[in-house]
């Protein structure tokens, strides 16, 4: 099949391949905006998890953020370091109490106010109709009902 201008018309492309490419889009957004937070997207969601389970073990964050104890142990200690995160009972043998820091919850409204931003620009009032209908469908999806 061919447009009006004699190319050939872009194939139907799968749901998942357009999500996954909307996906990139969003990190890549999100990524810039975090940069001079000194955050990526994969520390943010880690902060995030920390804060909002106080005490959460370190097997327990590895489940919530799809990665190995072993890499959410180095990302703790990364964020431990920049005083953002502390573990209350870091004792050999002993179970981690982790819990953020005031500055890290600093840090975090002030990311939270950066993705709001790419939010808006990316799915807000003013962005294209069709990206504003999926984060529709989105929050629906995630709040457990169907968009309308």
């Amino acid at each position: 099949m061919s447009t009006d201008n004699g190319r050939p018309a872009a194939p139907v492309t799968s749901t998942s391949i357009v999500v996954l490419a909307l996906a990139r889009q969003i990190e890549a957004e999100l990524s810039a905006v975090l940069a001079p937070l000194d955050l990526t997207v994969a520390r943010l969601g880690l902060l995030g998890h920390i804060a909002g389970v106080p005490g959460a073990s370190f097997s327990e964050l590895a489940r919530m953020s799809g990665i190995t104890v072993q890499s959410v142990h180095g990302a703790v200690k990364s964020l431990a370091a920049a005083g953002l995160v502390r573990d209350r009972t870091a004792r050999a043998g002993s179970a981690s109490t982790i819990e953020i820091t005031a500055r890290g919850a600093r840090l975090l409204e002030a990311a939270q106010r950066a993705v709001d931003e790419v939010d808006a620009r990316m799915f807000g009032p003013d962005a294209d109709p069709g990206r504003r209908r999926i984060g529709d469908a989105v929050r629906a999806a995630a709040a457990g009902r169907s968009a309308s």
